[in-house]
């Protein structure tokens, strides 16, 4: 079987199966099993694929028709032009994060919080990009931030991020310039209408807090001036529809400079704030 076959097979599999993009997926799969980049497939079209190349590609397929990510299959996943580690205890970094990112580096910070890590995406891209920055990354899951751990030696960035098992806040200390957070945000209502790629394979507790959403927003609002210095900013992202609740969750936690923000499709994606210096203030926990 030829390179061009094998693809042609794959697609063939997973449209049958009613998998969404399964050119593109099957392209992924078999560029992984090879052990080349997706776009040398065309390249490749009229080469001999070896038995345990092809066999390693069915086995893709097999575990794609089952719904597993692709990003899980191959092992990784590529957010803001890096290679990021994913497992079955992280969220895959999905392209409308990298909106967060953008928006966070519109102004230079020194100390950067990232609450609820996961993969560690936004905490290791934020200090790959800001190369002076220092940053701490917290996680409830211990698997999780195993997995952060694992790209942050990748990415070569021990020596200035820090992962901390914590329940949001709870056991950090200090103050930062910056705080972002991609918190589970999908009611309970919602998780009924998502495909199975996640709610089959992704960890639910990176997914929702029950409810309508936003009770993560409201700790981290809650908190989040007890944790930044004055005139830092506070970067979530937010679920379709959540804009209007989680900017008033802003404005009772008295941030200024509110701004929603859109990702490239339009949808209403990351909320911003800065704290003032009339409301900052240190905690017992918050030192200098």
């Amino acid at each position: 079987m030829t390179v061009a076959e094998a693809l042609q097979w794959g697609a063939g599999q997973l449209t049958e199966g009613g998998i969404p993009n399964a050119a593109g997926d099957a392209r992924w799969l078999l560029a992984d099993a090879l052990g080349v980049e997706p776009m040398r497939i065309t390249l490749m079209a009229a080469d001999p694929v070896a038995a345990e190349k092809l066999q390693q590609f069915q086995a893709h397929i097999a575990a794609r028709q089952q719904y597993q990510p692709v990003a899980q299959i191959i092992g990784h996943r590529m957010f803001y032009g890096r290679r990021f580690r994913v497992t079955p205890d992280v969220l895959d970094p999905r392209p409308d994060t990298e909106t967060l990112i953008e928006v966070a580096l519109q102004a230079a910070f020194r100390r950067v919080l990232d609450l609820g890590v996961g993969s560690g995406c936004i905490l290791l891209t934020l200090l790959a990009e800001q190369p002076d920055a220092t940053g701490t990354g917290t996680d409830i899951s211990d698997k999780a931030l195993a997995v952060a751990r694992q790209n942050m030696t990748d990415l070569g960035l021990s020596d200035r991020a820090r992962l901390v098992q914590s329940d949001w806040l709870t056991h950090i200390e200090g103050v930062f310039d910056l705080i972002v957070s991609n918190p589970p945000y999908i009611s309970t209502a919602e998780m009924a209408d998502l495909s199975p790629d996640v709610t089959d394979w992704e960890p639910h507790v990176a997914l929702t807090p029950g409810g309508d959403g936003l009770d993560a927003y409201r700790i981290i609002t809650r908190h989040a001036a007890d944790y930044l210095t004055p005139g830092g900013r506070l970067i979530v992202e937010i679920g379709a529809g959540q804009g209007d609740a989680v900017r008033i969750l802003f404005q009772n936690a008295k941030l200024d400079d509110i701004v929603i923000h859109s990702d490239l499709d339009g949808r209403d994606r990351v909320v911003s704030g800065k704290i003032g210096k009339k409301i900052w203030k240190t905690s017992e926990k918050a030192q200098l």
